[in-house]
């Protein structure tokens, strides 16, 4: 589906980087079908040095030359992006958005008619493990919006949400991986405390994190099923299993989900 389609980002950061590593890798285009935008030229020699695709210091030139155009900025910077490219963004451009609480409402104010996507991915699209969810603005048909989740899926899994529950996919999904990393370095602690080396202890938590997260996607079945399979009557499992049940350790990542995804509600009103 991106075959021909020239693909650019506004800019050159984290996510840029990791987006263009997976579509790349996955062979979804050509170097050549790539142009990067950033207002550093050191971040900008090293893209085109990385990946031998064009950079460029001018945002319009991008439009000029791209049908999909990702924004990959810092929310705080998208508002001086778009009134720089607004005049220049045809209707036939697909205009994709990974600025955090920047609504396609906002965006569509400035680029009427556009087709707008805006897209949520998390911090594990860098090792092709994120997950990224799309909200289609009013211009973004399924047609449209397939070749863009064709450029997430190289990097992970893609699921389409309302926009009204991105302040939900925020607090789950964006900020999870923050939970994750406590998790695995609790264990790893846990697993220092009765004798292993931190090495080994670390590769053993993030591992088994890893491989349970594995099981839950591939095998479709419900997380309590896949617990109570490895959770024998009188063993090991159930007396760590009612530990984590005393000290509330299923209520505290119900409450961090909650108090992310109103924090993402309260950023996306200012």
């Amino acid at each position: 589906m991106l075959i021909n389609k020239q693909i650019g980002f506004i800019g050159g950061g984290a996510m840029a980087e990791s987006i263009i590593r997976g579509i790349l890798h996955a062979e979804l285009v050509m170097p050549s079908q790539i142009m990067v935008n950033d207002i550093s030229c050191e971040r900008l020699a090293y893209l085109n040095s990385t990946f031998a695709i064009a950079t460029t210091p001018d945002s319009q030139e991008i439009i000029k030359q791209s049908d999909i155009v990702f924004l990959t900025v810092k929310p705080q910077v998208i508002a001086n992006v778009i009134d720089t490219i607004a005049p220049l963004v045809p209707k036939t451009t697909i205009v994709v958005s990974v600025a955090a609480g920047v609504t396609i409402a906002t965006l569509q104010s400035k680029l009427a008619e556009v087709p707008i996507i805006r897209v949520m991915p998390n911090t594990p699209v860098a090792v092709g493990e994120g997950i990224s969810a799309m909200a289609l603005g009013k211009y973004a048909t399924k047609a449209i919006s397939d070749p863009v989740a064709e450029v997430f899926a190289s990097v992970g899994r893609v699921v389409t949400v309302s926009e009204d529950s991105m302040d939900a996919v925020t607090g789950l999904s964006g900020s999870g991986p923050a939970y994750a990393f406590v998790l695995i370095d609790a264990l790893a602690d846990a697993g220092v405390r009765v004798g292993l080396p931190r090495q080994t202890s670390i590769l053993l938590a993030a591992q088994t994190l890893m491989g349970a997260a594995k099981m839950v996607l591939e095998t479709n079945e419900h997380p309590a099923k896949l617990r109570d399979m490895v959770t024998s009557p009188g063993g090991t499992t159930i007396a760590g299993v009612h530990v984590l049940e005393q000290k509330g350790v299923r209520a505290a990542l119900i409450d961090a989900v909650v108090a992310a995804t109103e924090r993402s509600r309260e950023m996306g009103k200012r």
